[in-house]
């Protein structure tokens, strides 16, 4: 899709479809949305739409609510309900006009919430054998502005980019998106952009360097595992180095301690927290951000067989820690805290590690907020931060030492899955803790917002979730040094 900015009239416009945003008890200056407004066809209620034809252009009015409300997320869901829309029309082109006051946030968003909305994953649908039946894609957005947004709109479709990237990965099936096809997109991601490298290991390399958690997982499977480490170095990059660490089982079936098989097609999303990192990094190259980042994502599937990990096994980390293996379904926090301890032995100060982690999770947030733990106060403010500002929501839960007391083990250090399923998001932080140690760390469980977001730009399949909120993490970053 191309995107640009305009600074003159909306009139003056190429697009086929022109959008004009209302607020309530505002009016609009074109004689035809006027009369739809006065004739009650048209609302000023967040969401609405309605449609006015001139010659052979179409007018859209976007109801946008109280002004109050007008903000970087409201103008990114309006924007994705405008772009469904477009698509029911056949619209090839898409003028908005931005209301007077927006920011470059709120410019940005309805670049953002565009693309999110044209999303597509048909790869494996066959095609409308008659052309007709096919409507065409969303070709140009431009947006319509006194001041001039052209960086902020750039910015914000290699964003938007990149969340779709994230989402074709996650959607991807798990036969076709094995840790080996996942580290060939780090690969050719490295090949294509300065500042980005990667080193891939595998199985041999994995027990090599004492990951006994991560190499305990992959047993099971006859798929080669991979450890995918990412680095970024920006230009004139200054302040701590930032290591984003990312879940990554392609195919989760709880290995020997089987789930049930209602929405096991969903456990292909088990790997939604990796395709966040690994494409979060790349827009990170390809903005030019002054920061050095540290990616590192755990690549495995978890299968039952002969040689698969049981329930009662006691496995070593790499940080030399202990665990029990009480339930093989709890076997994120397994890969997770060898690769944490692989982060920070690689240099990462700051971590965020990001997880389809409990259903415990989704069970007391649902499908709007993440949960955030925490280690450092600091760290965690500016996390929320980049999550408020993202719409990417996160909300934080508890660490506390009785919470850390359950999940010690009975014959190791720790127990990876206490009875009673207590506090399960948080126990499953606070395993996670033992090996972050005193780095500055941050865990975002995303089971609830990895998929099926339910929102107007990513409502089912995959949803990118974290892409935007790393980026942003990234750039406060190097702002900040």
């Amino acid at each position: 899709m191309r995107v640009h900015a305009a600074t003159g009239p909306l009139s003056a416009s190429a697009a086929d479809t022109l959008v004009v945003g209302v607020f309530e008890g505002d009016d609009v200056g074109h004689p035809g949305l006027a009369a739809l407004l006065d004739a009650g066809e048209a609302r000023r209620a967040a969401g609405s739409l309605a449609l006015a034809h001139e010659g052979t252009r179409r007018w859209l009015l976007a109801g946008l609510g109280g002004r109050e409300d007008w903000n970087a997320e409201a103008a990114r869901v309006s924007a994705a309900k405008v772009a469904a829309r477009a698509a029911e029309l056949g619209v090839k082109s898409l003028c908005w006009e931005l209301p007077d006051g927006s920011s470059d946030a709120v410019a940005g968003a309805v670049v953002e919430g565009t693309i999110l909305a044209c999303y597509r994953f048909d790869r494996y649908r066959e095609q409308p054998r008659d052309p007709s039946e096919q409507l065409p894609p969303l070709e140009e957005l431009s947006v319509s502005s006194r001041s001039e947004l052209g960086p902020a709109l750039a910015r914000a479709q290699v964003i938007a980019e990149a969340a779709n990237a994230a989402r074709t990965l996650q959607d991807t099936p798990s036969n076709d998106m094995t840790p080996t096809d996942l580290a060939n997109r780090a690969q050719a991601l490295a090949e294509e952009l300065d500042g980005v490298s990667v080193s891939i290991e595998g199985r041999q390399a994995i027990v090599a360097r004492g990951m006994g958690a991560f190499a305990a997982v992959a047993a099971g499977s006859y798929e080669e595992p991979a450890l995918i480490t990412m680095r970024y170095d920006g230009p004139g990059a200054s302040g701590p180095v930032l290591g984003f660490v990312g879940k990554a089982v392609t195919f989760d079936s709880g290995g020997i301690s089987l789930k049930p098989g209602e929405h096991m097609e969903d456990m292909k999303y088990d790997m939604s927290g990796g395709a966040a990192v690994i494409e979060a990094i790349a827009a990170i190259a390809r903005l030019e951000e002054p920061v050095r980042v540290i990616g590192v994502v755990g690549a495995t599937e978890n299968m039952p067989s002969g040689r698969s990990v049981r329930p009662g096994d006691i496995v070593h980390t790499l940080a030399g820690i202990s665990v029990e293996v009480n339930n093989t379904d709890a076997e994120g926090r397994l890969v997770l805290a060898d690769c944490i301890a692989h982060a920070i032995a690689e240099g990462a100060e700051r971590l965020v590690d990001l997880a389809t982690l409990t259903g415990a999770c989704l069970v007391a947030l649902g499908h709007t907020h993440a949960g955030l733990l925490s280690n450092d106060e600091a760290w965690c403010s500016e996390v929320a931060a980049a999550a408020q500002r993202t719409g990417e929501l996160a909300w934080r839960l508890p660490l506390h030492p009785e919470y850390a007391k359950l999940v010690r083990g009975t014959f190791a250090d720790l127990n990876n899955a206490p009875a009673g399923r207590l506090a399960g998001a948080i126990t499953a932080a606070e395993f996670l803790h033992r090996f972050a140690g005193e780095t500055p760390w941050v865990h975002l469980d995303i089971a609830g917002t990895a998929w099926n977001l339910g929102r107007a730009y990513a409502e089912k399949g995959g949803s990118g979730y974290g892409v935007r909120l790393l980026i942003d993490l990234a750039s406060a970053a190097g702002e900040a040094g």
